[in-house]
């Protein structure tokens, strides 16, 4: 949720913010309404003020035996104005609560200038992209001759955009999580936790996947569920309307879990292979944090998914993100890409952000260390999407001979499979 007081103490400072995010927002609109507000409940008070020294002023009459018709008129004109006011002021405070869940969060000031993805800044690369003496072949070609993934069952079973893992492809998976899983609660300090894959709106609202991103997602027809887009949702609102204690913070969470996007805008992109589904699986890890120390959580929250990307050989880099093309809720986001060889160039694998006091403000999530509690700050990274770590795995470790090494690190978790070679 935007913090309403930004708009009230410098109005000039959150245009410009949303200027730099290209956000096609009417901060005036949304000043008018909190201001019609304010004046809302500025004359409800005026008008219980009067009516309690009407009150005061019949009963005083009475007590003295003089007649207080006029005033008892005057306080039933003034108890159907407050109803009427009443009813005012819960439109407009709808209305404004609306507005405040329509404004996306403020780029912070470290945030690149910038439009779209082309104006990203790249921090660091790491490692150094292979060298092939063949043509390296895509993803999909050494999937499909390893008999890896079957996407024309898939579709058949489901439809576009879905994948049948299968044999040695379905394990690499499996491999994957549970080798994710393992540092991040091993080394990392994370709590592994296994939530529900279906939430209701108020958990979609408190990380901003609604109502703004709704298209994007998918919903059980008849019922308040919707399909998680990613586990930052349940994860996030394990906390929901809860108040922490200090000594609590910080809190560390990572699942495994399947999650589910309707892609909705992106027809024509990716639609060949294993980079753009509607449904993939993903390891995450959220973070709650105090405010002065989310910074640095989100440089070891980076660090972390840049461990399973080193462990595993994969040459990389990471780019911040500039404020034309940070997410809704994201103060700041580094990506992590991937390189990949048949593409030939580096795609994202893990997005680590932090998203300061805005989903908290909007999940009511807080944490005392005085007399009035405060907002967390929470932020979430991919530690890592799976599928695509499978696209980088085979196309960077693929052999001329049609096979695919195992990175050393994930052999313990492939049965001590150290290539995947075609069987026939």
């Amino acid at each position: 949720m935007f913090d309403i007081r930004l708009l009230r103490d410098d109005p000039v400072a959150v245009k410009a913010a949303m200027a730099r995010r290209r956000a096609d927002v009417d901060i005036d609109a949304v000043c008018d309404i909190d201001g019609r507000r304010r004046s809302a409940i500025y004359a409800l008070e005026q008008l219980r003020a009067r009516q309690n020294k009407a009150g005061e002023e019949i009963a005083g009459r009475k007590r003295t035996g003089q007649d207080a018709q006029d005033v008892i008129t005057e306080m039933k004109s003034i108890k159907e104005e407050i109803a009427s006011l009443e009813d005012q002021a819960r439109q407009v405070d709808d209305d404004l609560q609306a507005a405040l869940l329509a404004l996306p969060n403020v780029p912070d000031a470290s945030v690149p200038e910038g439009v779209n993805e082309n104006d990203n800044r790249v921090e660091r690369v790491v490692g150094e992209p292979p060298a092939f003496d063949f043509t390296p072949k895509d993803h999909v070609e050494i999937a499909e001759r390893l008999e890896l993934v079957d996407f024309g069952r898939a579709a058949k079973i489901s439809g576009a955009r879905f994948t049948l893992s299968l044999g040695a492809g379905a394990l690499l998976e499996r491999a994957l999580i549970n080798f994710m899983l393992d540092i991040h609660t091993g080394e990392h300090g994370y709590n592994e936790t296994l939530p529900p894959l279906m939430v209701n709106s108020a958990s979609m609202q408190g990380t901003g996947q609604l109502p703004k991103f709704s298209e994007d997602l998918f919903k059980v027809e008849n019922t308040d569920y919707w399909l998680i887009p990613t586990a930052e949702v349940p994860l996030t609102n394990i906390h929901r309307d809860e108040i922490l204690d200090v000594a609590q913070l910080p809190l560390y969470y990572t699942a495994y879990t399947p999650c589910f996007r309707s892609e909705a805008g992106s027809y024509g992109k990716d639609t060949r292979g294993m980079v753009r589904v509607h449904q993939f699986n993903k390891v995450e890890m959220v973070k709650f944090t105090t405010p002065e120390s989310s910074w640095d959580e989100l440089e070891s929250l980076t660090a972390n998914a840049e461990t399973i990307l080193r462990r595993l050989g994969l040459a990389y880099r990471v780019v911040s993100l500039c404020a034309g093309d940070l997410g809704f809720s994201a103060a700041k986001t580094y990506d992590l890409e991937v390189w990949l060889p048949a593409q030939n160039t580096y795609r994202e694998i893990s997005s680590c952000s932090n998203f300061t006091d805005f989903q908290a403000r909007r999940a009511n999530i807080r944490f005392k260390r005085g007399k009035k509690p405060e907002f967390v700050h929470t932020l979430n990274g991919s530690g890592i999407a799976v599928g695509r770590t499978v696209v980088a795995l085979l196309e960077n470790y693929q052999q001329e001979d049609g096979s695919v090494r195992i990175p050393e690190a994930l052999q313990p978790y492939m049965k001590g499979k150290t290539v995947i070679a075609n069987q026939g």
